[in-house]
């Protein structure tokens, strides 16, 4: 089970890794292009995005993967492809009505909203209108989504990995080359370059089917006009959905949270927590996304069956390769984060001031990969059992927890405490729906899985401390700031960091790193 999974969450990797860099590659333009601190439009962007993105991965990393794979792969497995082809378009065509009604809402109430989630802006003249219209322009990126992650949903079930995974670079992409083409002349026509980026955003929604597109048609499926609420499938998915939402929703709710209370602070403080968020989120797109698509359709088909033992080793598995894989990443992230963002953010108007602000909310967020990346494996497991109550009450419980923290949190450390009380509210979804998750399957291997993480997190202190030294002694002997020292420098301390973890694991004998070791080979070399 072991060398299967890490089989498919490999090649699941390639394209997110691919799409995740495009991603960094996109925060890189942006912060050239815009800066964070030094003006409005990053920050009236980010906050306008959050509602279309807020969508998008309850969809993408949410409700989707929870409610409709494991009811498109019982219909594909005992019914047959046509009638999951049926179920298919009647999903895209529900998605895409609902969508559609919330984008017009959106648009309508484009003002009343921005104003809700971001107070603050309205203090600096003119920026909370430029967010509204953001907002305006952004919205139909809802539907072209939706209608993305149905199609996502479609090949995940068919054991279709690849395309899916990268169909998020399409985003990427367009934010990239809309970059470079539009905002320059948009700028030179006093418009605000940022409505660019806002444009972007739809085409990149687009992309996102127009990618997937074919790899349907290959596997057989029509696109259909039909509509039919009565369809008891349907219907399963629609009331399966609305409860993963809530089940899912809490790193999505906790983040918008912390966009409201981040208005209150600093200039740019909106900007730091949103670069941080995104390059935390790398390993968690490279990692926890890619492990945890690979097995839900495992455990989904094994829930199905009833076999509980199938289910818990499969559970089990990724829970321990996810750890293996992880623990080292936030390690990783907490000692290089000024390193890291000097690196990949600090040009154009992205001053060293906007480094070490980005990089503090960074470390800060750090502790929260595990969590985040558990919860997408505990999660759509009880959906996969037909539990929708479970992860609703643990996700309502995960978000007033949030809230109460971050509260405190900011009053003694600013924005920072934002970004470690989103941290810490992860945690504590995630340890909750494992233990209740664990209740349900009678065990989850928690001896193993607590002797590997033990060892796994010696192992990792070992290399981050190796990290820091080499970082220390490389910036002592180059000191230049120039992009080539410094990409010279953190790739010397990775890669000596990396040999401290590869010794320590192999004294150890930590069997969870042959696994890991095969999983990031299969990622290099998909071929192989």
């Amino acid at each position: 089970m072991s060398v299967k999974l890490a089989r498919s969450a490999g090649l699941i990797s390639v394209a997110t890794m691919a799409s995740r860099v495009l991603g960094v590659a996109r925060e890189m333009v942006l912060a050239a292009f815009f800066g964070a601190s030094g003006g409005v439009e990053m920050d009236a962007f980010n906050v306008a995005f959050r509602v279309p993105n807020l969508v998008r991965d309850l969809f993408a990393e949410g409700a989707m993967t929870a409610a409709f794979i494991p009811t498109f792969t019982r219909t594909l497995s005992t019914r047959g492809r046509e009638a999951a082809w049926r179920l298919g378009n009647l999903v895209i065509n529900a998605l895409v009505i609902v969508t559609g009604i919330l984008v017009v809402l959106g648009m309508i109430f484009a003002g009343p909203i921005t104003h809700a989630i971001a107070p603050g802006f309205a203090k600096i003249p003119g920026k909370l209108e430029l967010t509204a219209r953001l907002t305006r322009i952004m919205l139909p990126f809802l539907t072209t989504v939706a209608a993305a992650v149905a199609m996502m949903g479609m090949l995940n079930s068919m054991r279709r990995f690849f395309i899916p995974a990268l169909a998020p670079a399409m985003f990427n992409v367009a934010t990239i080359v809309c970059a470079f083409a539009l905002v320059p002349p948009m700028r030179h026509m006093g418009a605000p370059g940022i409505v660019a980026i806002a444009i972007a955003t739809v085409l990149g929604g687009v992309g996102q089917i127009a990618l997937q597109w074919p790899s349907l048609r290959r596997e057989g499926f029509h696109y259909r006009p039909v509509v039919d609420f009565a369809d008891p499938d349907l219907r399963e998915v629609l009331r399966l959905m609305g409860p993963a939402t809530l089940g899912l929703a809490a790193v999505q709710i906790n983040v918008a949270v912390n966009t409201y209370l981040a208005t209150s602070q600093e200039q740019g403080a909106v900007s730091w927590l949103t670069a941080a968020f995104r390059l935390m989120y790398l390993p968690i797109g490279l990692f926890g996304v890619s492990i945890a698509t690979a097995a839900l359709p495992d455990i989904a088909r094994r829930a199905g069956q009833g076999d509980t033992t199938g289910m818990r080793q499969t559970v089990s598995t990724a829970l321990r390769m996810m750890l293996m894989l992880n623990v080292p990443a936030t390690i990783g992230l907490i000692a290089l984060a000024n390193p890291i963002v000097a690196l990949l953010l600090e040009r154009g108007r992205f001053t060293p001031h906007d480094t070490q602000a980005t990089a503090a909310a960074l470390m800060c967020y750090a502790p929260g990969l595990l969590g985040y990346s558990a919860v997408k494996i505990a999660s759509p497991s009880f959906y996969s059992l037909r539990d929708s109550r479970t992860p609703v009450l643990v996700s309502i419980g995960s978000v007033l927890a949030n809230l109460t923290i971050n509260l405190l949190l900011v009053r003694v450390m600013g924005y920072r405490g934002l970004a470690l009380g989103t941290a810490l509210a992860a945690m504590f979804n995630a340890v909750t729906l494992l233990v209740l998750l664990r209740a349900r399957l009678g065990r989850l291997d928690g001896r193993r899985v607590s002797i590997a993480f033990i060892k796994i997190a010696v192992a990792s202190l070992v290399m981050g401390v190796a990290a820091v030294l080499t970082d220390s002694w490389l910036e002592a002997q180059f000191p230049s700031a120039a992009f080539v020292w410094r990409a010279i420098r953190l790739t010397g301390a990775i890669t000596v960091s990396l040999v401290a973890l590869i010794a320590t694991a192999r004294l150890l004998r930590l069997e969870e790193f042959n696994d890991a070791f095969q999983f990031v080979l299969r990622r290099l070399r998909p071929a192989a």
